[in-house]
């Protein structure tokens, strides 16, 4: 105990500048997305470009990949959150998947996790492909279904913060394992926020028939 409170302490002490802002940023992209609020975008933006560089610095390459990837995401969630077929919303309504989508969230984690894995285990010299590679794919999963505003993407979030709070603190990035602490209660609180949300538009839609 005594070791991971000194390292705690530790940890935040040489925390730099940059690793601050990309937690502050994420914290509120996190949060924002909670509230289904449009700025989850601009501030997850600003935190996933600076992970990039803080990623490729500690060798996590795979993390690195996911950082860009969430960029390239983040644009296109941005404009598809704004865009609704019905043109009477602000934003496109929370939703649950079908089956042909479960299918293909499953076929992300197992093509991600199989192409990830590969790569770091032969072309990298990462010593936690395994888990790399694991919290990557949910990550990617999560991304896209967070884009695509799905219930099921905060069940995605909550498996890869889970295990990112160990790999984070092993790498030695103490602040940003404990927030991905944070991120975890976010995460189960943001998950029953969108599915209260989706129970009322069901009540609405029901008291309009």
């Amino acid at each position: 105990m005594a070791y991971i409170i000194d390292g705690i302490i530790n940890g935040i002490i040489q925390t730099t500048a940059l690793e601050w802002i990309a937690v502050t940023t994420g914290l509120m992209s996190v949060w924002f997305s909670m509230k289904e609020n449009i700025w989850v975008y601009p501030t997850g933006i600003i935190s996933v470009l600076i992970y990039v560089y803080l990623a490729f610095q500690y060798k996590l390459y795979a993390d690195m990949g996911v950082n860009f990837y969430y960029f390239v995401m983040s644009v296109y969630g941005w404009y598809y959150w704004i865009h609704p077929k019905d043109d009477s919303r602000d934003q496109v309504r929370v939703t649950i998947n079908s089956s042909k989508e479960n299918l293909i969230t499953i076929g992300i984690l197992l093509t991600s996790f199989g192409i990830l894995y590969f790569v770091l285990s032969n072309f990298t010299d990462s010593d936690v492909a395994f888990w790399d590679s694991t919290t990557t794919c949910f990550a990617i999963a999560g991304m896209w279904l967070m884009a695509r505003k799905k219930l099921e993407s905060w069940i995605a979030w909550i498996i890869t913060d889970l295990i990112s709070i160990p790999l984070y603190f092993y790498k030695e990035l103490v602040l940003t394992s404990f927030q991905f602490l944070i991120f975890t209660g976010l995460a189960i609180a943001g998950y029953l926020a969108w599915k209260k949300s989706l129970e009322e538009q069901k009540e609405k839609s029901l008291s309009k028939v």
